[in-house]
Formats: structure tokens, C-alpha cells, sequence
């Protein structure tokens, strides 16, 4: 009979010197049912804190306890398992000190906004935290206004990403707004306008780097093949979408397909040497501008030529 692997058998080495002990430690199952009540512990200790008011939120209304121990939780499965987000590049995102993050923005519901939360929330060395700007209809949405202030985001004015840099925050903003993320389907992956540029200028006056975001995936997982805009209208929505399940197969039809994502963060363009008086150059806002959407369009276009299919 085979001796069990690290034990001596009888007439090899004989019984363990005297005086001499097996090491001890906990046995696996103990060592889960430690873990277990840690988790537990935590869990209920989570609980007593909300019950009791005894947590903190800043000015906007973030709740970084909440969005690391639920909101996440309940993020992250659909990134890692639904979409299988791939991040590359996340080295060009600071470990320290205000920062830009610009985005493409598309899918007819902003879920690419959450998921590059969770891409930096997860992936970053450091840890940090994305704050996004998003529109005002995000605020005027009951329970979805509440979540999204727990998230960190908040209003998509100047004032608003000003605070926050000067706090050294990373901010998240996606310039094209609504005209990305309600395009036809015919024209996913082309970049709508950036707006005037107020998110250059804002960055000019921090003197934070711009890092550009371009983003695979999100495009196809509700197709937009038409737009109900006297529905849309009526709702006070920017555009009613029409895809081929939605509204169709009723509630089925609001559940995203299982696309494959790719979220790439590009090299960070600085902005600090450039004197105080440039925040109030057109000239300059109107080329960096271009310069970060050239850029974010120049990476789709090289994601989309890589990537093997839409779902794999």
C-alpha cells in the first residue's frame, strides 16, 4: 500500500521523535466557518451602521461604503459574467490627483458608463473611484436618481466636475450625450459631436490629464432599428427606442444581449503646461477636443478590427 504523501509508514522512518508534535493549524472546514463569521460579522456590523445613520456621504451625495459592498456586487456580475468586460490600459489612469476620463457613449440605456465604473473600481491598482457626470434626466428618475447619487455621479455641468477635480477625483464625463447613446444602429461605432468642448476647458483650468476611453461592445446590446419620438415626446424622453425585441416581447425585450466587451483607456494627454489664460482659447479647446475624439475613434476602429465576433 502506497504511504500517504508527507507521512512516514511503518519501517521507513519510524514514529515521530518524542518530545515532537504534528503541526496543528486549523482544519479546512474551520478555517471557511472563519471566514464565514468574518463575513457574517462584517455583514451585520454593515447592517447596524445603516440602521443607525452612523455612515457618511459627501456634498453630492456618494456613498463609498454602499458602492464598495452592495452596489458593486450587484454590478459586477454582470460585468464579469454577462459582458466579460476586458480592460486594457488601465496603467494610463493616475494612481493619485484629479483626471478626465472622456468616453464614447452608446446602447440606448448608459450601461457603458457603469460598467467603466466598475472597470476602474476593479482593475485600478490604486483602487480609485470613477465619478461620473450624467444628464438630468438621471436626477429627474425616481429610485434611479437615489442610486445614481449613491454611485457618485452627478449633474453634467462645469461647477459640478470642477468641485471634484479640485478634490482629486476621477471624473468621468461622455460628451456625446444623448445624440451617442440614441444613434441608429446603422451608425454604431462613428462618433457623434463632442459638444463645444467644455470638458477640455474644465480640465485646462485643473490642469488634470485628459485619458481617453473607447469602448467595444455596448453598441450591440440594444440594437436601435427605430425611434417612437411622438412616444418619446409624450414621456418626455429624448427618443423612444424601438429594437428588434423591445417593445415587442414586453419586459424580455428590455434585457440586453450578451455582447463582449473590450474598455480601453488610451495614453493620458496633459494639460498642466498650458497657462491659466488657455481655459479661454477656442482655438485650443476646438483642438484638443478633436485631438481626444480622434483618438477614441482611432482605438475603435483598431478594437473593432481585432475582436473575433460581437458575442465572443
Amino acid at each position: 500500500m502506497q504511504p500517504l504523501p508527507g507521512v512516514a509508514s511503518a519501517g521507513e522512518d519510524g514514529p515521530a521523535p518524542r518530545g515532537e508534535e504534528p503541526p496543528r493549524g486549523p482544519l479546512p472546514q474551520q478555517a471557511g466557518d472563519g471566514g464565514l463569521e468574518r463575513r457574517v460579522a462584517s455583514g451585520l456590523a454593515f447592517l447596524r451602521r445603516r440602521l443607525t445613520g452612523d455612515y457618511e456621504v459627501d456634498d453630492f451625495g456618494y456613498d463609498e461604503e454602499l458602492t464598495d459592498q452592495v452596489l458593486m456586487s450587484l454590478l459586477r456580475p454582470m460585468y464579469e459574467k454577462y459582458f466579460r468586460v476586458e480592460v486594457k490600459g488601465i496603467e494610463n489612469v493616475p494612481s493619485e490627483g484629479g483626471a478626465l476620463i472622456v468616453a464614447n457613449h452608446s446602447g440606448t440605456l448608459p450601461l457603458d458608463g457603469l460598467m467603466m465604473q466598475v472597470a476602474v473600481h476593479d482593475h485600478h491598482p490604486a483602487g480609485r473611484h470613477l465619478r461620473l457626470l450624467a444628464a438630468d434626466l438621471v436626477f429627474m428618475l425616481p429610485v434611479v436618481n437615489e442610486l445614481a447619487r449613491k454611485l457618485g455621479h452627478t449633474l453634467a455641468c462645469a461647477e459640478d466636475a470642477e468641485r471634484l477635480l479640485a478634490q482629486g477625483e476621477l471624473v468621468g464625463v461622455m460628451p456625446e450625450g444623448f445624440k451617442g447613446i440614441g444613434k441608429p444602429f446603422g451608425e454604431r461605432y462613428k462618433l457623434q459631436r463632442f459638444g463645444r468642448g467644455g470638458f477640455v476647458s474644465t480640465a485646462l483650468r485643473h490642469g488634470v490629464p485628459i485619458v481617453p476611453c473607447s469602448i467595444v461592445g455596448a453598441e450591440e446590446i440594444y440594437p436601435m432599428i427605430g425611434n417612437a419620438k411622438t412616444l418619446a415626446r409624450l414621456l418626455g424622453f429624448p427618443y423612444f427606442p424601438l429594437t428588434p425585441t423591445f417593445p415587442w416581447l414586453g419586459p424580455l425585450g428590455a434585457i440586453p444581449l450578451p455582447t463582449k466587451w473590450t474598455i480601453q483607456f488610451g495614453e493620458a494627454i496633459p494639460t498642466d503646461g498650458y497657462p491659466l489664460e488657455a481655459a479661454e482659447d477656442p482655438m485650443l479647446m476646438f483642438n484638443l477636443t478633436d485631438q481626444v475624439r480622434e483618438q477614441i475613434q482611432h482605438t475603435l476602429y483598431k478594437l473593432l478590427v481585432q475582436r473575433r465576433s460581437v458575442f465572443f
